[in-house]
This record gives C-alpha cells, sequence and structure tokens, in this order.
C-alpha cells in the first residue's frame, strides 16, 4: 500500500499569478492534465480518493475517480491556506512583502502555525484511512499543503527538497504508509506528455 499525495490541476489564476478563491475552478490546461492524470491511475489499486473540499481539487479528483472507480471523500483539512483579504490579488501587487513568510499573518487569513496544526490533522485522518485495508489512497491537495508535509512531517531521503518548495500542478509523489513516511518518488509528473508548468503556490 502506498499513499499518493497529488496537486490539483492548473488554474487560470496559477498561471496569472494570483492568490487563489475557494471555488477558483481548473483552467482548460489542468482539465487536460487531471484528465491525463486519471488515465495514469486507472491501473493503480486505489481504494479511496481524498481530496480537499475546494473546486480545483474536487475536480481533479473526480477524473481519478472516474478512470479508476475509487470512491471520493471529500475533508476541508486538506484545503490550501487562508489568505484571507489577499484572495484575488496578483502577486505583483505584494511587492517586497513576502506572503510565505513564516511571521507574516494575512489579514482575515491563517497564520503558519494554524495551517501546519491543520495539515497535521489532515495526515492524521489520512492515516487513520490507511489502517482500515488494502490499496493505495490518493489524496488531492494543494501546493502549501504538499509543501508543509515534505518540510515537517515526510521522510524525504535523498530527494532534494529546495527551501519553499512549489511542487507542479497534477504532480503525484508516492509515500510509503508506515513511519516515517519515506517518499518513494518525489512530484512525478510522467503522465504530462508537455511537462508541467510551474504555476503559483496558492
Amino acid at each position: 500500500m502506498a499513499l499518493l499525495l497529488i496537486r490539483h490541476g492548473e488554474t487560470d489564476f496559477n498561471t496569472g499569478r494570483v492568490v487563489q478563491f475557494p471555488d477558483t475552478p481548473l483552467g482548460e490546461v489542468g482539465l487536460a492534465q487531471a484528465e491525463a492524470l486519471g488515465a495514469s491511475l486507472r491501473s493503480r489499486a486505489l481504494r479511496l480518493v481524498v481530496a480537499s473540499d475546494y473546486l480545483r481539487a474536487r475536480m481533479t479528483a473526480e477524473r481519478i475517480v472516474a478512470h479508476t472507480r475509487a470512491p471520493l471523500v471529500e475533508s476541508p483539512h486538506w484545503r490550501e491556506r487562508n489568505f484571507g483579504e489577499l484572495r484575488g490579488r496578483p502577486y505583483s501587487e505584494f511587492g517586497d512583502l513576502d506572503i510565505f513568510a513564516r511571521d507574516f499573518l494575512p489579514p482575515g487569513g491563517e497564520s503558519w502555525t494554524d495551517f501546519d496544526s491543520r495539515v497535521d490533522r489532515a495526515w492524521s485522518e489520512l492515516i487513520a484511512h490507511g489502517d482500515d485495508g488494502e490499496g493505495d489512497i490518493a489524496v488531492v491537495t494543494h501546493g502549501l499543503v504538499l509543501r508543509s508535509l515534505l518540510e515537517r512531517v515526510l521522510d524525504i531521503g535523498g530527494h532534494v527538497v529546495e527551501p519553499g518548495i512549489t511542487v507542479a500542478n497534477t504532480s503525484v509523489t508516492i509515500v510509503d504508509h508506515v513511519p516515517p513516511w519515506r517518499v518513494l518518488e518525489l512530484a512525478a509528473v510522467s503522465h504530462l506528455t508537455d511537462g508541467a508548468r510551474d504555476g503559483a503556490a496558492v
């Protein structure tokens, strides 16, 4: 059994480098990415797909479910970090302000400490699902959620993870299902014939 940690497909806000809303949908490229991802997982023994309830994650997860017939469960714990009043604003407006700095609290949003705690709850929830049976579990979530896990929770072994990593849209990180949760494959995008854009982190 393995855990497949997946970033949602590309949105127009990703390419436009705009802080996203919960209801930001996949763009045309993102829909094609999600379809290719789903097709690539068709032969995998998935017993469950867990997804953030944000629209871009749900749309990506639905393509996986269409190809694999695995049941889908949504969880708010897998949501992207809440940037509050910064949502809808382009990164270019922030100038020298680093909205990802550990000590920056977005107005009306979520601190890094609160966000990391929520990601930990999501991880505990996932591990509990893993105790329920055989087969792989896929999780469709967001860039900063994956960054939080890679920097704090997962055993990256010989993989190189740069500070402030942003994994590509629909990339798949495969993790062993038992502690220390070793990363077996990092941010793979082999299902994307033309590669993947970096996009924006959130």
